[in-house]
C-alpha cells in the first residue's frame, strides 16, 4: 500500500484505548487543551499540511482562544505520529481551534485555510507527500459544513481563474478528534526553529469568498 492510498477499515492497524496525554494548558495563550465549549466559544478543525505551521497560523489570529493539533479522518483509534506517518491510519493532521465567535468569525477562519494551503493537491502538500497531508475540513455544526461548502465552490472559482486545479478538499462532519503526542503541541513556540512547509498558491480569499 503506497503512502497516498487510504487503507480500507480492516486493513488499518488497530491503535489503542488510551487517549494521549498532552499537557492541560496551551503552551502559548495558556488556555486550556480541553476546553468546555460554550459560547461564545465555538470549534471546529482544519487539514491543510504538515500540523506544525498550520497551527501556528491559527494560534496567531486574533479571537482564538486554544489550538491543539491530532489526527482525524482515519480509522485507528489513538494513533500514534509514526504510525500516522506510515499511511496506515487513514487520518490526517488537523489543527482543533476554539475560538470566541464574537470577535472572529467561521468565514474569517476559512479565509485563513484557503490561503495557507494549496487544496489542489490531493494527498500532499509540496514536499510532504502522504495521506495525513490531503486538505480536510471538518465541522462541528451544520452551520459550519454550509459555509465550508459555499467557500469551497467560490474559492474554486477564483482558483481557476488563476489558472489552478480543480480543489481535492474534503469537508465533512467532524469524526472522533484524536490529540497528537505532547511534543508536537504547539511545537513551532517550543522549536522556533522547527520545520514549517506551509504555503498557498497566492489566490486571495476575501473573507466574502467564504460566507
Amino acid at each position: 500500500m503506497g503512502k497516498t492510498t487510504l487503507p480500507r477499515p480492516q486493513d488499518a492497524l488497530p491503535g489503542r484505548p488510551e487517549p494521549m496525554p498532552i499537557a492541560p494548558r496551551h503552551f502559548v495563550l495558556d488556555a486550556p487543551l480541553h476546553p468546555s465549549i460554550s459560547l461564545p466559544l465555538a470549534i471546529a478543525w482544519f487539514g491543510l499540511g504538515c500540523f506544525w505551521g498550520a497551527e501556528r497560523k491559527f494560534w496567531q489570529h486574533k479571537g482564538i482562544f486554544s489550538t491543539a493539533v491530532g489526527y482525524q479522518g482515519g480509522f485507528t483509534p489513538n494513533p500514534t505520529y509514526r504510525e500516522v506517518c506510515s499511511g496506515q491510519t487513514a487520518h490526517v493532521e488537523v489543527v482543533q481551534v476554539v475560538w470566541d465567535a464574537s470577535v472572529v468569525t467561521y468565514a474569517e477562519l476559512l479565509q485563513v485555510f484557503w490561503e495557507n494551503h494549496d487544496p489542489t493537491q490531493g494527498m500532499r502538500q509540496g514536499g510532504d507527500i502522504g495521506t495525513q497531508y490531503r486538505s480536510v475540513l471538518y465541522c462541528a455544526t451544520e452551520d459550519q459544513q454550509t459555509q465550508a461548502l459555499a467557500s469551497r465552490e467560490r474559492y474554486q472559482q477564483a482558483l481557476a481563474a488563476a489558472g489552478h486545479g480543480r480543489i481535492t478538499t474534503d469537508i465533512a462532519m467532524a469524526p472522533t478528534f484524536y490529540f497528537a503526542e505532547d511534543y508536537h503541541q504547539q511545537y513551532l513556540a517550543k522549536n522556533p526553529g522547527g520545520y514549517c512547509g506551509l504555503g498557498g498558491t497566492g489566490v486571495g480569499c476575501p473573507a466574502g469568498l467564504a460566507m
